[in-house]
């Protein structure tokens, strides 16, 4: 009779609560590492009882100990928005889990702000003030690196710049600088072409241009000793001539 007894009262049991069956597999999958198929048997659990706060949660755990962290928050999420059927305690637990699962995503802002309202329903949970500190520190030394980086990239952008303008006023100064030699080669060119002339003598005319002949005023002195000497000797054979018809 008493085993008649609890054999009814766990028919009700199921008929009552469908989903536990489920649950109850899932837990035992899970515990023994079989996160996959813990996740089937919570996935089950929830199609009998979609309002299940248990599968809701514990699904969320076998999502982030497959690593799928996106969907895991996600499940911890719809816990924490959960008007009915969940206590403070339960909540508390499923913001600490939400901000781990935002944690492994590298949304560090967010993660904060789900371990501060886990705080907000259990003051007392060590863990979640040791990550909330955890997260913040790293959160404000990521903000630092990000600020040097930016920094040095500035600097950088500057320096490049600053190279930039320097090179273009040494270019500048060179080009005023430089001596126009088209300007002198065409000088030197044009002083080949036309030679010195001495100061104060003018130039002769070129070769071909209308010339006209100089006369000559008197003889010269070399024309003049020249004369004087055939004078002379016309002379002498004159007298030879005279002094011969004399004898």
């Amino acid at each position: 009779l008493t085993v008649a007894t609890l054999a009814l009262a766990a028919s009700a049991h199921a008929q009552k609560f469908p989903e536990r069956r489920h649950i109850r597999e899932g837990n035992r999958h899970y515990e023994s590492q079989r996160f996959a198929d813990a996740e089937k048997a919570y996935r089950k659990a929830l199609q009998r009882d979609s309002l299940s706060v248990e599968g809701a949660f514990n699904l969320g755990d076998a999502h982030y100990a497959t690593g799928n962290f996106a969907a895991a928050e996600e499940q911890f999420r719809k816990v924490t928005e959960r008007k009915e059927g969940v206590n403070d305690e339960q909540k508390a637990a499923a913001y600490y889990n939400l901000g781990n699962a935002q944690f492994q995503q590298q949304k560090l802002g967010e993660a904060l702000e789900s371990y501060k309202e886990s705080l907000k329903l259990n003051p007392s949970d060590l863990e979640a003030k040791f990550n909330y500190a955890y997260t913040k520190a790293m959160k404000e030394q990521q903000e630092q690196n990000q600020q040097n980086q930016d920094n040095q990239q500035n600097q950088q952008n500057q320096d490049n710049k600053d190279q930039q303008n320097n090179q273009q006023q040494g270019n500048d100064n060179q080009q005023q600088n430089q001596p126009q030699g088209d300007n002198q080669q065409q000088d030197n060119q044009d002083q080949q072409q036309q030679p010195e002339q001495p100061e104060g003598e003018k130039p002769k005319p070129s070769e071909g241009a209308d010339q006209q002949p100089q006369s000559q005023v008197g003889p010269s002195k070399e024309n003049e000793q020249v004369l004087n000497a055939v004078q002379a000797a016309e002379d002498k054979t004159r007298e030879k001539v005279d002094a011969e018809r004399v004898v």
